[in-house]
């Protein structure tokens, strides 16, 4: 993974020194709390429902083992345990002490590691695809062309202070998209021409929140060398033209669809015309240094598929299931890149405790060269598993509750902290997410389900990316009490024409009726599918009224039968 030179650790080293004098600026009363605000906020230090919460970077969703323990020794000794990987590929700690974050930064910084760009208005941590460097259907290794970006963008002083937040995915792969690079406010697709040359396809003005959309491309086939100097001009459009008199019409989707796509890009291409041969232009130089930094580890020539994995699959079911959904293929044969998921019962999702992250990091150690990956999903991946070794990596992740076999199950559920913690959320996400996971704990039945994909937002901000969820569900606020709206059809494909938004079923419900609701939907599935088909098939095939009118019949609708349910 990439290193910090000599010049990046100085200036992160630098930034905690900062901030941590104006933290005690702050406590001596020399700033007050409106002016520590977007300094704090600057460093990813958010004031939430109950406590200050630090958002840490994890580009590209990369860890090293040595990376995980120290945030495993930031969550115990500064906070109450645990942390929770987001959606975005960052980790999230919800107790801290606005005094204690510029030790907890210094921390960081001795692992190369940050909170910078993690909020605010500028371009926040970049993300990809956790399988990079090791998929099959890998066209390009986006992580070059991730850490390219990222560093064009840390400090950038003309996008410090852009109408709204700006969030970047890279896609490399031919078959998948493992982060939803449609859903971003700029989505790179890479891929190779027939002389081998990296292209990238541009889309723009993806997003969710209250007007969720997929984005539109707007260039087509951009040498990569122009990836910093084109995004340089895109971002200056909308810094330009973005609304900043209305925070709910700034994000860059608002203003491209007020101009219209056409319009937007020819803007754009008239401003990429000053830069495109200037000094912003990347070179071969420049790009080989970066890529150093993901050099293949040390792989040994291994049999595809050894002997000794047959008589496990054959003598242990749990494996067998394990194998068949956690297990992903190698591009070098005789590996394989593994899923542990955090998706255990009794825990929320994403969250993981500081004896857990030391032991995962152990299991990154001894399996998997040291590195770790954060996923879209809220879940681990050990990416270069020798295929020996996985019955091993099997007991040893199955004693610490992160064997569960249900990766695209139902059960994987990707769920935001809701109204437990956010100051933002209308409605709690948590207890749903539990309630759903207890009442459909039968893997028989989930593996005959079959592929759902189940997301919970807390609020109209979509953390929880219910708007591409199969099943989404979205937290709403009814005269104070909370509410639960069920979308459907929601799915992230392997480009951007299969990449659709859910649709709302109608009336939402109280919270002790969601499991059963789900229940209903899912029923009707098995009732309408064909065979091998999967739930969004069936729903495509036979419409989302099929569905509708199953769960509105049976669920009562009148305020007295509401609140009485």
């Amino acid at each position: 993974m990439y290193q910090y030179t000599e010049f990046d650790q100085r200036m992160i080293d630098e930034r905690v020194a900062q901030f941590r004098d104006q933290v005690a600026r702050w406590r001596s009363g020399a700033l007050s709390d409106d002016e520590l605000r977007p300094l704090r906020l600057q460093n990813g230090l958010y004031v939430q429902r109950h406590a200050p919460m630090l958002r840490v970077a994890i580009p590209y969703g990369l860890l090293a083992s040595r990376q995980l323990r120290a945030l495993a020794d930031i969550a115990q000794t500064w906070d109450r345990g645990y942390g929770h990987f987001s959606t975005r590929q960052n980790i999230q700690f919800n107790w801290m002490k606005i005094e204690d974050v510029p030790d907890v930064l210094a921390a960081l910084a001795q692992v190369q590691m940050h909170a910078i760009q993690t909020s605010g208005n500028c371009v926040r941590n970049i993300t990809s695809d956790p399988l990079a460097g090791v998929a099959p259907d890998e066209s390009v290794d986006p992580r070059p062309y991730c850490e390219l970006l990222r560093q064009w963008s840390t400090f950038h002083p003309e996008f410090a202070f852009l109408p709204r937040k700006f969030k970047v995915a890279f896609n490399g792969s031919r078959l998948e998209d493992r982060v939803a690079t449609a859903m971003h406010d700029l989505g790179f697709y890479l891929r190779r021409d027939c002389t081998g040359e990296v292209l990238v396809d541009v889309l723009a003005g993806g997003g969710m929140g209250r007007t969720p959309v997929v984005g539109s491309l707007v260039r087509r086939a951009l040498p990569w060398r122009h990836l910093l100097t084109y995004t340089e001009a895109l971002l200056r459009v909308y810094n330009r033209f973005g609304r900043r008199d209305n925070l709910f019409k700034s994000r860059i989707k608002i203003l491209l669809r007020s101009l219209g796509v056409g319009e937007f890009a020819r803007q754009v291409d008239e401003e990429f015309a000053f830069l495109q041969d200037g000094p912003g232009t990347a070179t071969d130089a420049e790009l080989a240094r970066i890529a150093l930094g993901f050099a293949p580890p040390p792989y040994q020539l291994l049999e595809s598929h050894p002997a000794a994995l047959q008589e496990p699959l054959a003598a242990h079911p749990g494996f067998a299931r394990w194998h068949a959904r956690n297990v992903h293929p190698h591009r070098v044969a005789g590996y394989a890149a593994v899923t542990l998921s955090l998706k255990r019962s009794g825990w929320a999702p994403g969250d993981v405790d500081a004896a857990t992250m030391v032991a995962l990091a152990d299991l990154a150690d001894r399996y998997s060269f040291g590195e770790l990956r954060v996923t879209h999903e809220q879940n681990l991946v050990l990416a270069d598993v020798a295929q020996h070794a996985l019955f091993d990596l099997w007991r040893a992740a199955r004693a610490l509750g992160l064997a569960t076999a249900n990766i695209g199950l139902l059960t994987d559920i990707v769920c935001c902290p809701g109204g437990d913690f956010c100051a933002l959320a209308n409605a709690k996400s948590i207890p749903i997410a539990r309630a759903i996971q207890d009442r459909f704990d039968d893997l028989d039945y989930l593996h005959d389900l079959g592929e759902i994909s189940l997301n919970i937002s807390g609020c109209i901000n979509s953390c929880g990316h219910h708007h591409v969820g199969n099943i989404g569900i979205l937290g709403v606020d009814k005269q104070g009490a909370e509410f639960y709206q069920i979308t459907l059809g929601g799915a992230v494909g392997p480009d951007p024409a299969r990449t659709t938004v859910g649709t709302v079923i109608g009336p939402a419900f109280a919270a002790a009726q969601v499991p059963s609701v789900i229940a209903t939907i899912l029923q009707t599935y098995t009732a309408l599918r064909n065979p091998d088909e999967r739930f969004i098939d069936t729903l495509a095939r036979v419409g989302i009224s099929a569905f509708k009118s199953a769960v509105y019949p049976a669920v009562p609708q009148s305020p007295v039968e509401l609140e009485n349910a």
